[in-house]
């Protein structure tokens, strides 16, 4: 596991959820030049993005239930426990956007919003020192 996915408070990883997948991933590896593995993970194919073989990024089909939001990248934070920091989010003004949800194989992950409207992703990997 990289390190960054390990750090409370480091930026470990960003999706990319969009209505055309397809042609994100053909813009991506074009213009940045990542390689692409396509995985399932429960909710349709996910895809991967590397460098070389290192994972640095994903993207995926919007879900139904997020059909009515732009096209838009989201990054996550790595933290110690994502259900106490989601909590702590909206104890001090903020909102859960997405309530902590479990993800197979992964970890933990939340989208929170900070009182001025900014949106982020918090997330305990498995396996991680968070």
């Amino acid at each position: 596991m990289d390190q960054r996915m390990k750090t409370h408070g480091d930026f470990g990883w960003c999706d990319l959820l969009t209505e055309d997948p397809g042609k994100a991933r053909d813009f991506y590896t074009e213009v940045i030049g990542w390689n692409t593995e396509i995985v399932d993970i429960g909710k349709g194919p996910y895809t991967v993005m590397k460098i070389g073989d290192r994972p640095v990024a994903g993207m995926m089909a919007k879900p139904a239930e997020a059909a009515q939001a732009p096209t838009m990248w989201t990054c996550y934070v790595t933290v110690d426990d994502v259900d106490a920091r989601a909590a702590k989010a909206a104890a001090a003004g903020g909102a859960v956007i997405v309530a902590p949800t479990d993800i197979p194989s992964v970890g933990r992950m939340a989208v929170i919003q900070d009182p001025t409207g900014g949106a982020i992703g918090i997330i305990t990997y498995a396996g991680g020192d968070g």
